[in-house]
């Protein structure tokens, strides 16, 4: 356990006991959501962990310090402060040694939750490959993170405003398994389908845990996607959220917003251009991801 981590008691508790843990990141909360449906969210999200028979471990930088699980206090200071920075692999060490006010992204989410000694790691989309890497090079962080940091991270998906197929030949380059859970096909987030097939396709959260088993009994590095689809009741008709898509992209691009502050500024744009839609489904299919990761733990740690 790494002296700059601190265990809010009940996640100490469950690691201790080696019961399951969910990790949450927190950038979801700062950058990702209008206050106050994140505190909302990010509160039904770790109740629904703990419904499913699992601890949730919200994680955030706050003090100099790596907090794995926070209090109703932290959780509201983290979504209604201004100027909270959005912390990836390159930035966990300047904001620990500024002791700023940090939310964690996929990528240092991982990391913080394989030094805490947490195996699985819930949230809505990964990031990926955005459109136009032949000019930007805009890759995420979280690929790489996935290609050397042992965390099982189930989400809906890639986040549909990135180049899907390029950041599937990332993951398979990296290898990295990413498992569809009752689906052949990579979700898209906001849509439950996509063109890219995947290759590997399981029907019950018992196998996904086998497989993540198997993989650690193999002492594999590197992380697993499970790909768990938004609900059918709460997806967004394809061809509608596409068109909004392109067009927050171009307006990304004419404004010349790219790096970390690229997938704010474009989730916001679609959260406007649909009146709100896409940020009910986004909610929505974080709770699903949170009922399906719980059980998948759970699973794991009855083998």
């Amino acid at each position: 356990m790494n002296h700059l981590i601190d265990l809010h008691p009940e996640v100490k508790e469950a690691l201790e006991n080696n019961k399951p843990v969910i990790a949450l990141e927190s950038t979801i909360i700062s950058h990702g959501m209008p206050y106050p449906q994140n505190v909302e969210m990010a509160t039904t999200v770790e109740n629904i962990i703990r419904e499913g028979g699992a601890v949730p471990a919200t994680i955030a930088i706050m003090d100099g310090r790596i907090k794995v699980g926070l209090d109703e206090e932290s959780l509201e200071k983290l979504g209604n402060s201004e100027g909270v920075a959005k912390v990836s692999r390159r930035d966990l060490a300047e904001v620990i040694a500024t002791k700023r006010i940090g939310a964690t992204t996929v990528a240092s989410t991982m990391i913080c939750a394989e030094m805490a000694g947490i195996k699985f790691f819930v949230t809505g989309g990964i990031g990926g490959v955005h459109r136009g890497v032949e000019e930007t090079m805009d890759i995420s962080a979280d690929l790489d993170e996935l290609g050397k940091t042992d965390v099982a991270v189930i989400c809906a998906g890639a986040k549909s405003i990135l180049d899907l197929d390029r950041t599937m030949e990332y993951l398979e380059t990296k290898g990295v398994p990413v498992i569809g859970y009752q689906t052949e096909v990579l979700p898209a987030f906001f849509t439950r389908t996509s063109d890219i097939k995947l290759n590997t396709v399981t029907e019950t959260t018992d196998e996904i845990a086998s497989i993540i088993k198997a993989k650690h009994d193999l002492g594999l590095e590197g992380g697993v996607v499970i790909a768990n689809p938004i609900p059918e009741e709460d997806e967004l008709n394809k061809d509608y959220i596409d068109g909004i898509v392109q067009e927050a992209v171009k307006e990304a691009e004419e404004n010349g917003i790219g790096g970390k502050d690229s997938t704010p500024f474009l989730l916001g744009k679609i959260v406007e251009k649909t009146e709100g839609k896409s940020l009910e489904a986004n909610i929505k299919l974080v709770y699903n991801n949170a009922k399906v990761g719980s059980q998948i733990a759970v699973d794991y740690f009855n083998k």
